[in-house]
């Protein structure tokens, strides 16, 4: 494999009503704190906030973009929920690479998602099995 520890691929992407809407027809979660403002006021938020998971779909993208060339197979994801995405943000996720087990092409990486103001909203570990 062409990979080095330390190697890092990110994206970002504006989260925006119509990508949470139509992330909300495609996960089935219809959770009203990701839907219905008037709801969303009364929470600790004040405002309605995206799906956690949507974070998530963000990292499968960069990892899935980054190791297009290479074919990869998703064997596990950790995520720590740290700080609310909110409509209007732009999230950055970002895969580090920590760990390559040569033996099986299992690369592990630790995986981010920041705002745009540089605050951490999600972090955790993937580990991907390269299939060149």
């Amino acid at each position: 494999m062409d990979l080095n520890i330390g190697d890092t691929f990110s994206a970002s992407r504006l989260v925006t009503d119509e990508l949470i809407r139509k992330f909300a027809d495609v996960s089935g979660d219809y959770n009203p704190i990701h839907l219905d403002e008037e709801f969303a006021k009364t929470t600790r938020f004040g405002k309605r906030i995206a799906h956690g998971m949507l974070s998530g779909a963000f990292i499968s993208a960069v990892l899935g973009n980054e190791f297009k060339d290479r074919k990869i197979v998703y064997l596990s994801q950790t995520m720590k929920f740290t700080a609310p995405v909110f409509i209007g943000d732009t999230v950055t996720a970002t895969g580090t690479i920590t760990n390559i087990r040569e033996d099986k092409n299992i690369v592990t990486l630790e995986t981010v998602c920041t705002n745009q103001n540089g605050e951490t909203l999600v972090k955790g570990d993937a580990a991907v099995m390269v299939l060149e």
